[in-house]
């Protein structure tokens, strides 16, 4: 049995070598999409993070039995056709709620908090200047008392509800799906959401229900000092509109996930002027250490039961 990785660079520093028991094993660190075929051309079972299978390389690759998702989305694959054509997709789901948590708060208490602000100015020397052991010019608060909107109440919202809650936070939160009613909390339709809560966090898919959720006319209701984060998708806030309100308005935003990843190097955010009101990371909100084992232990079990039960 042939296994071919196409893109391990997506998978951190794992080592992809316990899958050699199965069979041979090719490792891509990345992949093109004129190099998808011609790689993929005997293999029996692919691996792919972010590689598109659609039908021209389904209908190329005869032998291709499995395609093992290292993602819990699949969107990158034509699964209608594959499985007309027979071809198990088997992806992976729960591996990094914590991860996710972990990092919504991260954001959160880094703004709460100034982190960024009080190391730089203590790093430049201001703080060995003072004439108190302390300092005032900036502002911090805490998260109890706070109102904390949650958009997006699926696994992640809710675990993130936990600890805010443990924080003191009142919460609130708008359902994107219309779904997910839950009587402990305050339901609040979108608007009314964004003008209330001081601290707002997105955890929804993206769909059509969730695209341009956030446009510049729903950016602009948003409080004075509010936190808006977003680890959920990119294009559920509409970027270029939020480049222009992060510099019209006292708004903090953290982003993990923006609509076009890699980041573009003309991307708007990159021109604001403040700055210190927007911290940026690059999609690594679900990539612990832990998250990532469990996620190809997952991966590594879903090869096993196709190799042994077929399914």
């Amino acid at each position: 049995m042939k296994i071919v990785c196409l893109d391990a660079a997506t998978l951190g520093d794992y080592d992809l070598s316990v899958f050699e028991k199965f069979g041979s094993l090719q490792i891509y660190t990345t992949t093109n999409k004129e190099q998808t075929i011609e790689r993929l051309k005997d293999a029996n079972v692919a691996m792919t993070n972010k590689v598109v299978i659609d039908k021209d390389v389904i209908d190329a690759c005869k032998n291709l039995k499995l395609i093992l998702e290292t993602a819990t989305g699949v969107n990158n694959i034509d699964i209608e056709y594959a499985k007309e054509k027979g071809i198990i997709v088997k992806n992976a789901a729960g591996y990094s709620t914590m991860s996710v948590v972990q990092h919504t708060f991260a954001f959160m208490f880094a703004f709460l908090n100034q982190v960024l602000y009080y190391d730089k100015w203590s790093k430049e020397g201001k703080w060995c200047e003072s004439p108190i052991f302390t300092d005032y010019s900036r502002i911090l608060n805490t998260l109890s008392g706070k109102k904390h909107g949650i958009i997006g109440l699926g696994t992640i919202g809710k675990e993130v509800v936990k600890i805010s809650k443990a924080f003191g936070a009142e919460i609130y939160y708008y359902s994107t799906s219309g779904a997910n009613k839950n009587a402990d909390f305050v339901h609040l339709e979108l608007k009314d959401l964004l003008k209330t809560c001081d601290i707002i966090s997105i955890h929804a898919p993206l769909n059509e229900k969730t695209k341009n959720l956030l446009t510049f006319e729903e950016l602009k209701l948003l409080k004075d000092n509010a936190i808006l984060i977003n680890v959920g998708r990119g294009g559920i806030i509409n970027e270029n509109d939020l480049a222009k309100i992060i510099d019209e308005k006292n708004i903090r935003v953290g982003l993990d996930v923006l609509e076009i990843e890699p980041m573009m190097k003309n991307h708007p955010l990159l021109s604001i002027k403040n700055k210190e009101n927007l911290i940026i990371t690059p999609h690594v909100a679900w990539a612990s250490k832990e998250a990532l084992n469990a996620l190809m232990d997952i991966v590594y079990n879903n090869l096993k039961e196709w190799i042994e039960n077929g399914k």
